[in-house]
């Protein structure tokens, strides 16, 4: 049974509304025993209208005074969410340095200057074009920036395809997702399996059990565990299914972090 959740979001999140406390006291219920916060920090968002910068020191106080006193009932981590984009590299280095995080999720929200939860960002492209252009994004930013622990839904572009089927075949993009998922590996990092893709009614994770299967293959061990909770009732949501893919994936263990450094976790 996973009772670590790697992917969780708050009122410090622009798109979260729940207050810190009340996923904390949601998590106590549930009896977790590690509870992470990545709170979103996404600059350059130009065609969103809700704003993902975060308030850095008020997030860090709020979580500080949580964490101690929640401290006999449930391990708080410190985590961070950072939209990553070719610009941004100095500045998210920077943020990494500006107080003390026990893990740092990076992920691609935007591809081309857009967001695909902007439907633009499909206009005028098949399906192939649209996830292939989205994957070179991870790639460059894979090849290009290292200062994280886990890239985070590798596959985060199928949630938003507006023109029917959304799935994918590992197969039909595997020169592109092998060579993402290769320097992943190469620079000691890892990638998360996120659960969202249920509450999306994808019918899988992000990524899809393919890469994940493939991730082990080419000899991925680091992989956390999340949610991308926005609610409390989402938290560790379809953590079941998240087990049985890792096992049938041939992992044994999965990952958490803490002061940036992985753990094993026996499934």
């Amino acid at each position: 049974m996973i009772i670590n959740d790697f992917h969780v979001h708050s009122s410090f999140s622009g798109d979260c509304h729940v207050k810190m406390e009340e996923m904390i006291e949601y998590a106590i219920n549930k009896k977790l025993e590690n509870l992470c916060f990545t709170e979103h920090h996404d600059q350059d968002l130009a065609d969103s209208d809700i704003s993902f910068l975060l308030n850095f020191q008020a997030y860090y106080d709020t979580f500080q005074k949580l964490k101690d006193k929640y401290s006999d009932k449930i391990n708080l981590l410190l985590g961070i969410e950072l939209g990553i984009q070719p610009q941004l590299y100095s500045e998210l280095s920077k943020i990494t340095r500006n107080h003390p995080y026990d893990f740092i999720l990076c992920s691609s929200h935007v591809s081309n200057g857009i967001d695909p939860y902007n439907l633009e960002y499909f206009h005028g492209k098949t399906k192939e074009v649209a996830y292939t252009q989205y994957f070179e994004t991870i790639l460059e930013c894979a090849k290009n920036y290292t200062d994280y622990d886990v890239y985070g839904h590798l596959d985060y572009v199928i949630r938003y395809y507006p023109h029917g089927d959304k799935h994918y075949k590992y197969q039909d993009y595997q020169d592109i997702l092998d060579e993402i998922l290769s320097t992943i590996i190469n620079a000691g990092k890892g990638i998360e399996i996120n659960t969202a893709g249920f509450k999306y009614n994808l019918g899988d994770s992000h990524p899809s059990t393919e890469v994940i299967k493939r991730y082990r293959e080419l000899g991925g061990e680091i992989i956390t565990v999340g949610s991308d909770a926005h609610q409390p009732h989402q938290l560790c949501n379809y953590f079941d299914l998240a087990n049985n893919i890792l096992l049938a994936s041939g992992f044994k263990y999965y990952s958490i972090f803490k002061q940036r450094k992985p753990e094993f976790i026996k499934l």
